[in-house]
């Protein structure tokens, strides 16, 4: 899933309406908006969005049924498609449609003089473990070719219980899948009928033993909290579960009740059956307890992971590097441009053909709002647990910024919701914070800001709109 529709606990980031109108002012004398690379050498610290995307999403949206919750672009197969690889027919529902995908990575240009090769693959949905491998196979083929793919690439595909049985998981390892995020969601059995999801607990216990028995040795399990009448006891118990099931990485998310979903026709978000936000932070506080109390590092808002188990392709997201995103809905960030395709599939089969007729040009240009650029990446940073780097921040975009930005973080500071660490990385206390706010200090005994666990994350939406109105006053 490449849109989160399932944030952390008060974490969904606040939208940008003022960023394209505001971002013309400049925040100090020397601070300008929009500017080319060229014009500022300090900002290729930050300036990935120009390199070649080293990354790619393939959306493959084909599910079994929709979730109550889910406003995905998905394509509904029923509930009785085929788990095997044994079937000699494809739906042609899919196959037409990685065609149709392929068509489109065909005719994408790469406007790069030089491109190095993939090092993420991720294949996100919609259920892509329902997809034949001979398919995922030719969309793999297709990648290498135009791009290239490192030998030791992370190639990652979102896997639902009850779609692959030992077979199947054996020929996405032939084909180089070596990460497999497991759709989980809970280990009761009511919740997830309540929610609409087409396995049930078997079939989670079925796919927790198939990674085992195949030896994947890399594996995420998702789960879903703040459901309709899940209690703190279920929550605990999915989390014992969890940690007795030994994934090395886990995906911790808030239900988010979306327009136009059934959840969004039964249920408004903090009333009952939902849980209010005061229990959906303690579920959070929950999950934050019991998987670092289990030895998994909680590197980003809502991920965890043992030790070198981090997810690699969505660091490229964190770090706000380029990436390309093919198929039905997916976004693409390349030369600092950002582009969505159409999430309806007659937008989409229109889109493929005016691409391939020369019609659609994203591939960006070499000019960069800056002030995009900083909010960008103050957002994404503080959305991990290494945080913002406060010496690169001040080379690229100025002292004056990240002074007004640690000047208005100093009520978070003495309360705790944020935490200023120096060049050590060791938590420097507010008495020390406020005596290094200067141009020796930040940088130096200011060396990072990042949000508090479990705390400063679930503020994160404040904190973060807090930093929108400093680069954007």
């Amino acid at each position: 899933m490449q849109k989160s529709i399932l944030t952390p606990i008060f974490s969904t980031f606040p939208a940008k309406p003022r960023y394209r109108k505001l971002l013309c002012r400049a925040i100090s004398g020397n601070f300008n908006p929009i500017q080319t690379v060229r014009q500022n050498a300090a900002l290729n610290i930050f300036t990935t969005p120009q390199l070649p995307p080293t990354s790619v999403y393939i959306h493959l949206p084909f599910c079994r049924k929709r979730c109550h919750y889910c406003d995905f672009p998905v394509v509904a197969l029923g509930s009785n498609s085929p788990t095997q690889t044994n079937d000699n027919e494809d739906d042609p529902r899919i196959s037409n449609y990685i065609q149709l995908l392929c068509r489109e990575i065909n005719a994408s240009r790469v406007s790069f003089e030089s491109h190095s090769p993939l090092e993420t693959v991720f294949f996100g949905g919609g259920t892509p473990s329902l997809v034949p491998p001979r398919l995922v196979s030719s969309i793999l083929d297709l990648l290498k070719g135009k791009f290239g793919v490192t030998s030791d690439a992370e190639i990652s595909m979102e896997m639902d219980p009850g779609t692959f049985d030992v077979k199947k998981m054996e020929e996405f390892m032939e084909l180089g899948v070596n990460r497999v995020s497991l759709g989980v969601q809970a280990f009761q059995e009511q919740l997830l009928k309540a929610c609409g999801r087409a396995h049930g607990v078997d079939e989670v216990n079925e796919a927790i033993e198939i990674m085992k028995s195949c030896g994947v040795e890399n594996w995420s399990l998702d789960l879903i909290s703040s459901l309709p009448n899940q209690t703190p006891q279920m929550w605990e118990e999915s989390l014992k579960l969890t940690i007795e099931a030994q994934p090395n990485h886990v995906s911790v998310y808030d239900l988010q009740v979306e327009e136009g979903t059934k959840f969004g026709t039964l249920y408004t978000p903090g009333e009952f059956p939902l849980p209010t936000d005061v229990q959906s932070a303690d579920f959070y506080r929950t999950a934050s307890r019991m998987l670092s109390g289990a030895g998994y590092n909680h590197y980003e808002i809502s991920s965890y992971c043992q030790d070198g188990f981090e997810c690699k392709h969505n660091f490229t997201y964190w770090k706000n590097k380029p990436f390309y995103g093919f198929g039905l809905g997916s976004a693409s960030y390349v030369r600092g441009m950002r582009f969505s395709r159409p999430k309806k599939m007659g937008g989409y089969i229109n889109f493929v053909r005016n691409l391939e007729n020369g019609m659609v040009d994203y591939t960006g240009n070499t000019n960069i709002n800056v002030g995009d650029l900083a909010s960008d990446i103050v957002m994404l940073s503080l959305r991990t647990a290494a945080g913002l780097n406060l010496n690169f921040f001040r080379c690229a975009f100025g002292y004056s910024v990240v002074a007004s930005l640690c000047e208005a973080y100093k009520p978070f500071i003495e309360s705790g919701h944020v935490l200023c660490l120096n060049e050590q990385r060791r938590v420097v206390t507010a008495d020390e914070f406020n005596a290094s706010l200067n141009e020796d200090g930040i940088g130096r005994g200011l060396a990072y800001i990042r949000l508090s666990d479990p705390e400063g994350f679930l503020l994160s939406n404040e904190l973060i709109s807090i930093a929108f109105g400093v680069i954007a006053p």
